[in-house]
């Protein structure tokens, strides 16, 4: 079953009830501002912190009249808080609350998708020391190359994710900026001193500068961020469904007992998790190309990017939650077939084990060129033959048999030899 409690508290930060309260978390972050500077008495503040409060249901009804979301939430804040209510959004502009509001939603939202990152990275971490010996076969353009291991292979899953994780980190402190600056950020009739307070309180910093909005650079740029990890979890799970081929079959996902492949063939065991997120990246990806449409807006700002970012950040940042957690489950039980693996470098008596044939050849005093033809030749006549032996044809072949003797040929299709740098790969990871 797939890891839930993350994902029911992703949802909820997107929800009108939580996003209300970051907006009521804003507007009292800017009385305790202003009571702090002594343009707000001791007493009003006291009322405000109070008797703030707000209706999801009653903004509902106001909105339907005034057409103006925050004029609704401000318009309930103030029923309920009374004659105090006239230092609540002084000086302010819908954008002050909406924006810095929606940099604590994406700081809250960050916070759970930088733990899901360390949970993966610690899952191929584990599988990478377990296989760091295991044998397998290294594919370029699909075609058998030479050996490797399996936990070279997670190494470099473990590499891309590292810096996924320190692009996203990079991207969830650039975007923690709120703004408190006025319609046009010019601070006509607010301080920036109250704006510094606000955000300090808060926990952001206040924007360089704001024009109405905050700039979409920055939330545009921490949609790649996601898009980028969307996509470490794609190739991945491409490389599964590769190694899960029937012909293939180095690895699989688990399997459990009584689940059902397909509704025709009862032989079928299908990469489905792979697949699901295989496709679910690509939603994460054209959500960061709309985030890149919306930088571009008119003079100080229009709202032709706030109807995109209430379907793309919701949708973005919860589906990241559960493609981390599901990619997590999908590794942590993922099903290694070692015998497999060591055959399939077999395949055609060995001829993934060419370059050292042709290295030790050369080292007897061949030219490469030289070399590489009696290779290529005893390497494609085993590939073009079903039965193609490598080795055997070397071992028959005359003219390079007079260059090395069997002991020396068979030295040439000792595995370990590939292995014997791999300590050095791992300490770079420090495992």
């Amino acid at each position: 079953m797939i890891e839930r409690y993350s994902l029911k508290e992703m949802k909820a930060i997107w929800e009108l009830e939580s996003k209300f309260q970051y907006y009521l978390n804003v507007e009292l972050a800017v009385c305790e501002a202003y009571n702090e500077l002594g343009k707000i008495p001791d007493s009003d503040l006291k009322q405000i912190k109070e008797k703030a409060a707000f209706s999801v249901e009653r903004i509902d009804e106001i909105e339907k009249e005034v057409g103006h979301d925050v004029i609704a939430f401000l318009t309930n804040v103030n029923e309920n808080v009374g004659e105090s209510s006239r230092y609540i959004h002084m000086g302010m502009t819908s954008s002050d609350v909406i924006d810095t509001a929606f940099a604590l939603q994406i700081q809250k939202a960050s916070q759970i998708i930088e733990k899901d990152l360390d949970k993966v990275i610690e899952t191929i971490k584990n599988k990478a020391i377990e296989h760091k010996k295991t044998v397998c076969i290294g594919r370029s353009h699909g075609i058998h190359a030479e050996p490797m291991t399996f936990g070279v292979k997670l190494c470099s899953w473990l590499d891309i994710f590292e810096r996924a994780k320190k692009r996203f980190l990079i991207a969830k402190d650039e975007i923690a900026v709120g703004q408190i600056s006025g319609p046009v950020g010019t601070y006509s009739n607010i301080s920036p001193e109250v704006e510094a307070l606000t955000c300090k309180k808060l926990g952001l910093k206040p924007a360089k500068i704001s024009t109405q909005v905050i700039a979409r650079d920055y939330h545009a740029n921490y949609m790649q961020t996601l898009a980028l990890i969307a996509s470490v979890i794609e190739q991945c799970a491409i490389e599964i469904r590769h190694l899960q081929k029937t012909e293939i079959l180095e690895v699989e996902e688990a399997f459990k007992k009584g689940q059902k492949g397909s509704s025709a063939m009862p032989h079928k065991k299908n990469p489905i998790s792979s697949e699901n997120l295989s496709g679910l990246a690509r939603v994460v990806k054209s959500n960061a190309i709309a985030a890149l449409d919306n930088i571009p807006l008119w003079h100080e700002r229009d709202i032709s990017h706030s109807s995109v970012e209430r379907i793309i950040f919701p949708d973005s940042t919860i589906l990241i939650d559960y493609m981390l957690n599901r990619f997590n489950k999908l590794v942590s039980g993922l099903v290694i077939h070692k015998e497999n693996m060591l055959k399939n470098t077999c395949l055609y008596g060995g001829i993934v084990y060419s370059q050292r044939v042709l290295l030790e050849l050369t080292n007897k005093g061949l030219s490469r060129e030289a070399a590489y033809a009696l290779v290529q030749n005893c390497a494609l006549k085993a590939f073009n033959n079903p039965t193609g032996d490598f080795k055997k044809n070397l071992l028959e072949d005359k003219e390079v048999c007079k260059i090395l003797t069997e002991e020396e040929i068979e030295n040439c299709f000792d595995s370990n030899y590939y292995l014997r740098n791999i300590d050095s790969i791992y300490e770079r990871f420090g495992i």
